[in-house]
Order: structure tokens, then C-alpha cells, then sequence
């Protein structure tokens, strides 16, 4: 074969950096935007914020004046703290470990009278047992017990390790350890803030809380009778039997669910964990074709048309979202139409990958609340007069069924989907326990609630 030349015409996309970085701007949050412009600002004498010039620039060569930095990032309105955020839950959850439950023991709102609040917000939890071990006298073999017990700690408050395995660990450390005196140091860490800590399980974690209480507290005698006795039946929420297994009458039961549900099954979650703390660099130097000193001015050009296209781009698709789903502002989530990245990319002629940067991260204020762009696309659902109904619409009234529905007779998800079958809307029944999985909407079973 005979080496030759040939000629070819074609086209090619070639990733520049100007292309690399509207990408790149593109897809940040307003946030990351705002950071990113501080940024570059910092780094481009080129740039210069608008509210930080104080004279205005001297005439002269067109490339050596800085070009005026006259864009501004909005960050979003800071989104308002649900109206849960600080209920304590009606019902205790299916199973016995309490794994759905987050309430949390009276914090102290004045941190002069509370000597461990200085440590909740940046120590571990293991840090601040440990602070407080120091702080408590003992011989240093006790110490040495105590911080075992410590280690073997996880971050609810829960052992990992048996007093049993902590014990054998001990016994080339600790010389003629008996297991009592392990069984005593636990007790004692049990009882450091937050009390409960060390447990072995839900049961002990839970005792020791409530023999902190005062004695005249009312319904403590029934409440400690339903952890000791009953916890089992708690979690499966059956109630009949417990009342009648412990001959208390229907109120009684509610006002000791109350005060068990005051307590903490996580005692360890009430410590954070520490902050981050992130080193952003003052100043910037880098090294091209072996000289240090760069002329950013088209650098700055770049910048500032990539940063306006961000915006049109953003405000056109914005434009297009509220086009499609103008019911559902007007309406609520019911109202909420089908809608795939495809149908907005085909409506201002982009690809759905654009569509898809632009959607992430990126969040609308309406007057039905702060939504991220995302949330406005849905897959569809047919209905029986051939139409189509959409996954946020279906969840919606999915949401409404379960909070009208009889708390003594909560509704199956058969009955749903026999319910949303009587407006049209066919949905299996398996969809409908995904769609109630996901807005962490229990099984009927576990809804079930004493009235």
C-alpha cells in the first residue's frame, strides 16, 4: 500500500477556555456565582466591583483602563424554617429502634448557665464525653476505664462493643479489673450530657432519661412501665393490647406516650460535629510561557460576556418553566403538569444537558414559596380520558388522601389507589407506596394513632 495524502472537510467542537469556563458558570449556584465573582475579582486587576470604586477611572489607553465590573449576583431569599422543625412527633415509628424519631430533650436558651455548651457546637460527641470525664475526679485506672467505654461510643450515644468485649480489651491495661467496676464507670458516663450516652439499647437509653426527671412528675410511674414492660408493642403501635395488658385506660396511654415521646433515642445527635474551616487564598500567582506577568484584560472580556450569558440563558428557560406550569402557580401542586428537560430544551432550542445545568442548583422565588428549578419537571401518568396527570400532582393528592384520612382507619395504599382510580387516575399500587416513600409518609400501619 502506497503511502498518499487526502483532503477532508469536517466539523469539530473545540473546548476552549472561554467555551470551558460559560460552562463552568453555567451550572454554579448563585452562591457558588457570588463566590466565584469575588474570586475572579481578586485575582484580575482588570475587574473592578462597581460599589468599590471610589474615583472614577483616568482617561487614557483603552487597554490599560480597568473595566468596570458592573454585574451583580442576587442571592436567593433565605428559605423559611418549616413549621415542624421544632414539633415532636404523635406517634413512636414501627420498629422498637426508633429509627424515624428526632425529638430532642430541652436545650438551655442561655449558654452563661449552661457549663458544656461552649463544646456542642464544634467538638465530636466523643470529644465532649471526654471533656467531661477530665473534669470529673477519679483515679487514673478509672480514667483509663472511661475512656474505653468512650471509644466504643457511636454518634447516636450507642455502644458498638458489649461491656463484655470493652471488659477482655482492659485486662492487659487494667490489672485485677473486675467487670463491676465496668458496669459502674458506664453508669456514671451515662449520665454525662447528654444523658443517655453509653447505652447498650433503646430500653437502657431510655430509663435513664426518664430517672432524671423529677418523681412527681406525672405519668412517670406509666411511662416507665411502658419502656421496662411494653416497647416492643410501642413500635408495632399496639396500643389495644398494651392497654389491655397494663389496665390503663385511653387517656392515661396518651399522656404516657407524650412523655416517652419527650425523650431523646439518640441522645449522641445532640452534639455536632466540627466545622470545616476553608483557607481561600489572598493572592494568586501563576506562570505562563516562563513570564509572571500576564495582560488579563481579554480574560475580563470573557468573563463578563460568559456571566451575561449565564443570565439570558437562565431567565429564558426560567420564562419557558412558568409558560408550561403557570397552573400550578396559580393552582398548587395538584395543578402541577408533565414536564421532561426535552420539552423546554425543544422549546428554547438548546440541548437537555444545557437544560439540565441550568436547572441544578438554581432556585425561583414564587408566591407559593422557593422551589429549585428541578422541581418543576415531572414524569407523567395516563389518566382514563386519555390525558396525563404528573408525578408531583399525583404525590400531592397522594398527601392530601393521608391527611384527611381517619387516624384510627389510616388508608392502605390499595385504598389509594382505588381512590385516584375513581378521579381517573390509574396508579399501581406498588407506585403508590414509592411515591409515599419518598414524602416519608408511613406505611397505614405505622399511622395508625390513638384519637
Amino acid at each position: 500500500m502506497k503511502p498518499s495524502l487526502q483532503l477532508k472537510m469536517g466539523q469539530q467542537l473545540t473546548m476552549t477556555p472561554q467555551l470551558q469556563q460559560a460552562i463552568r458558570l453555567l451550572q454554579l449556584s448563585t452562591l457558588d456565582l457570588q463566590q466565584e465573582i469575588q474570586e475572579v475579582l481578586e485575582s484580575n486587576p482588570m475587574l473592578e466591583s462597581e460599589e468599590s470604586v471610589e474615583e472614577p477611572p483616568a482617561s487614557g489607553d483603552e487597554g490599560e483602563q480597568p473595566v468596570d465590573f458592573n454585574e451583580k449576583a442576587e442571592q436567593p431569599p433565605e428559605p423559611e424554617e418549616p413549621q415542624w422543625a421544632d414539633s415532636i412527633p404523635n406517634d413512636l415509628p414501627v420498629d422498637s429502634g426508633w429509627d424515624d424519631v428526632y425529638s430532642s430533650l430541652p436545650a438551655a436558651t442561655d449558654e452563661e448557665h449552661d457549663p458544656f455548651a461552649r463544646s456542642r457546637a464544634n467538638e465530636s460527641l466523643q470529644d465532649y464525653l471526654e471533656w467531661q470525664l477530665n473534669l470529673t475526679p477519679m483515679t487514673d485506672r478509672d480514667r483509663l476505664m472511661g475512656l474505653a467505654v468512650i471509644e466504643a461510643i457511636n454518634n447516636d450515644g450507642y455502644l458498638t462493643h458489649s461491656l463484655e468485649e470493652i471488659y477482655l480489651s482492659l485486662q492487659e491495661q487494667v490489672e485485677e479489673l473486675a467487670f463491676e467496676e465496668l458496669q459502674v464507670m458506664q453508669r456514671r458516663i451515662l449520665h454525662f450530657d447528654p444523658v443517655g450516652c453509653a447505652s447498650a439499647n433503646l430500653k437502657e437509653c431510655l430509663e435513664v432519661q426518664l430517672n432524671q426527671l423529677p418523681q412527681e412528675t406525672h405519668f412517670l410511674k406509666e411511662a416507665r412501665l411502658l419502656i421496662q414492660n411494653h416497647l416492643q408493642a410501642l413500635g408495632s403501635r399496639d396500643y389495644a393490647q398494651i392497654m389491655r395488658r397494663t389496665r390503663l385506660k385511653e387517656h392515661q396511654l396518651r399522656e404516657a406516650l407524650s412523655l416517652v415521646q419527650s425523650l431523646n433515642p439518640r441522645p449522641g445527635s445532640e452534639i455536632g460535629q466540627a466545622d470545616t474551616e476553608y483557607v481561600t487564598p489572598d493572592i494568586s500567582v501563576t506562570k505562563v510561557r516562563d513570564r509572571w506577568a500576564v495582560d488579563q484584560l481579554q480574560e475580563a472580556r470573557w468573563f463578563l460576556k460568559n456571566l451575561q450569558s449565564r443570565n439570558e440563558t437562565l431567565l429564558k428557560v426560567a420564562g419557558k418553566i412558568v409558560e408550561f406550569q403557570k397552573d400550578f402557580l396559580e393552582q398548587g401542586e395538584q395543578a402541577m403538569k408533565p414536564l421532561v428537560l426535552a420539552d423546554i430544551a425543544q422549546a428554547v432550542d438548546m440541548h437537555e444537558s444545557t437544560i439540565s445545568r441550568v436547572t441544578t442548583q438554581k432556585y425561583m422565588h414564587t408566591p407559593r414559596g422557593v422551589f429549585e428549578l428541578k422541581y418543576f419537571f415531572s414524569s407523567h401518568v395516563s389518566t382514563a380520558t386519555g390525558g396525563e396527570c404528573s408525578s408531583t400532582a399525583i404525590r400531592a393528592l397522594i398527601k392530601k388522601l393521608v391527611s384527611d384520612e381517619n387516624p384510627k382507619k389510616p388508608l392502605s395504599d390499595n385504598k389509594i389507589a382505588g381512590l385516584l382510580g375513581d378521579q381517573g387516575i390509574k396508579v399501581a399500587r406498588r407506585t403508590i407506596a414509592k411515591y409515599r416513600e419518598s414524602m416519608n409518609i408511613p406505611p397505614s400501619n405505622e399511622r395508625k394513632q390513638l384519637i
